[in-house]
């Protein structure tokens, strides 16, 4: 007996063929008196499927048909039915969930009346936009309820690409900074030269600051304002031989690089979580943080470096994320607000 169309859900009034849907996957909701109410998504699963057929006044609807009917009353659907089809393909158990979020899966094996779910899922096109803020919304959403976020980006060929999404606190083994003594440096076009052996030896081997060349140690200026900030370092002009002041390196980093505030709030709380901290340019990032010395180890965070109301193209996201991964690290958004740096981890899921 076929499911009849009201509005947009289906009712299996035939309580055998009912029950057997229902049993087998957890499709609908049962209704009094043994009948079968199908969210207009199941149901067209189901039709494609061929566990199930549709009518309506005599009418026989196919899934293409259901599905612009859909389409119609419901934006986006298209997304969201590709992403329930895809995890119902994997053996899933998939039920709808409150907005802003779409779907609650559960383990294979698992029902919803015996066992909590497994993820909340966001139904995403490749085309929308990536908004960290609304991402942080989900996570606290799927926190309080203690479920893990997945974020499922549809692309233009209908594949479907799985990110786990999570509030990460970065944390290396490392002290604080000795500022009980007071290096000296040269600030050259977009660096600082080191000469003194004795500083060069205090700034690189306790937190690996700069890069040694010959005798000398040379500092970005993020790594020489922030020693500046703490008193560790005092610079002189390389051409005049002028004391340079920290307040006059920022407005010198900020002519040259416009988002240098950022990155040094994001490198300051990097180091204040005891992390080594260096360029991340060769991955298309701006630093890569070691928990330890990096001559034993790899650096295990790729970190970017963004504002409040960061937001993005998702092709952009997919690739930082996909690089991250190539390299064995792991990519995490630094969301610079004037409280705090936030940190949100984003890795290729496989479910």
């Amino acid at each position: 007996m076929p499911g009849i169309l009201q509005g947009t859900s289906v009712i299996v009034e035939d309580q055998s063929e009912a029950s057997t849907i229902h049993n087998k996957g957890y499709y609908g909701v049962p209704q009094p008196g043994g009948s079968l109410k199908l969210d207009l998504m199941e149901a067209i699963y189901l039709v494609e499927s061929t566990r199930l057929e549709v009518e309506s006044e005599g009418k026989k609807w196919a899934a293409g048909d259901l599905i612009r009917l859909a389409h119609k009353s419901s934006d986006g659907f298209e997304i969201r039915y590709l992403v329930f089809r895809e995890l119902r393909q994997r053996g899933y158990v998939v039920k709808f969930s409150q907005p802003p979020l779409d779907f609650r899966v559960f383990p294979r094996g698992g029902s919803p009346n015996k066992t909590p779910s497994k993820w909340w899922v966001a139904a995403i096109s490749e085309r929308w936009t990536f908004d960290l803020g609304e991402m942080l919304e989900h996570l606290s959403h799927t926190a309080d309820v203690r479920k893990k976020l997945l974020l499922a980006v549809v692309d233009e060929e209908s594949d479907v690409t799985y990110y786990e999404v999570r509030r990460v606190t970065p944390k290396g083994r490392l002290s604080a900074v000795d500022v009980s003594k007071t290096s000296s440096g040269l600030l050259m076009a977009d660096r600082v030269l080191v000469t003194d052996a004795e500083s060069v030896m205090a700034l690189h081997s306790s937190h690996n600051f700069g890069k040694p060349i010959g005798p000398t140690l040379q500092l970005s200026l993020i790594e020489a304002t922030f020693l500046g900030e703490l008193g560790a370092l005092k610079l002189s002009d390389a051409k005049t031989g002028r004391p340079v002041t920290t307040g006059s390196l920022k407005k010198r980093a900020r002519e040259l690089q416009p988002d240098f505030d950022l990155r040094l709030d994001a490198f300051k709380d990097l180091k204040a979580k005891g992390l080594i901290v260096k360029t991340g340019f060769k991955y298309g990032s701006h630093f890569r943080a070691y928990e330890g010395d990096p001559g034993k180890q790899h650096a295990r965070y790729l970190v970017h470096a963004v504002p409040k109301d960061y937001t993005a193209m998702w092709p952009e996201v997919s690739r930082a994320v996909r690089l991250a991964h190539g390299v064995k690290k792991e990519i995490l958004l630094g969301r610079v607000s004037e409280q705090e740096v936030e940190y949100v981890s984003l890795n290729r899921y496989r479910p």
